[in-house]
């Protein structure tokens, strides 16, 4: 089964300074319909004006995933880091048992615009923690998160793994799933079809119950490929 959850059908908030998409129910957005897939509890796509942000803020027991597109995060949080993060960086932070922070645009003359992506973790009261990695450039499939931080992924903890793929023009490839996981795939860029179903830039595709996935891409495209449990 492989469901598409077009960009223009998400939640939409606007404050001004901030024009947030959520794919999933989030503050005054709710739809019963899309209240998470699978560990994904939170996959939002912001655009925050120069020099705007989120003020100093609390989570808990929740994986916070940050990627950057385009401009610059002025990151400061309880644990004392005080990081920048630029575009085409990750940043992850295990919330665990508590941690206040404060996410700001970096630049005073372009707007910033990231993914804020949040997972639940397999387990409650981790200790918080901190990592940001930049990748080499986008070329082919790249592992992002594993539970197991291999291959110069960052950790996640829960059974699941993210990969950014970067794909040419009329370029195709099979991705194989294992028995009983889900599947969840974020266009970044570009266009591209799995298995004869096409999506956009800010779609998404939710798949389950299917054992590999014909990738290709209809023009140069970028993708995040979420591996995931059963619910």
């Amino acid at each position: 089964m492989i469901y598409l959850r077009q960009a223009q059908e998400r939640g939409h908030a606007s404050h001004g300074w901030l024009e947030s998409w959520h794919t999933f129910s989030f503050a005054d957005y709710y739809d019963a319909n899309f209240m998470g897939f699978s560990a994904l509890r939170v996959i939002n796509e912001d655009f925050i004006d120069a020099g705007q942000g989120f003020g100093k803020h609390p989570h808990k027991d929740m994986e916070i995933l940050t990627y950057v597109l385009e401009g610059t995060v002025e990151h400061q949080d309880s644990m004392g880091n005080k990081e920048q993060i630029q575009a085409g960086e990750f940043q992850i932070m295990s919330a665990g048992t508590g941690v206040t922070h404060s996410e700001y645009n970096g630049n005073s003359d372009r707007k910033l615009h990231l993914y804020q992506i949040w997972i639940i973790p397999d387990k409650k009261g981790l200790e918080p923690r901190y990592e940001q990695r930049l990748f080499d450039a986008p070329q082919g499939r790249q592992l992002v998160l594993s539970p197991d931080a291999r291959d110069g992924s960052l950790k996640v903890f829960q059974d699941m793994e993210l990969s950014r793929w970067a794909l040419k023009k009329d370029e195709q490839s099979v991705y194989t799933i294992r028995a009983e996981r889900r599947v969840w795939i974020q266009v970044v860029k570009g266009t591209v079809s799995i298995n004869g179903q096409k999506a956009g830039p800010s779609d998404a595709l939710a798949i389950w119950d299917e054992t590999a996935l014909s990738v290709h891409a209809d023009e140069d495209s970028e993708i995040l490929l979420f591996d995931l449990p059963p619910v």
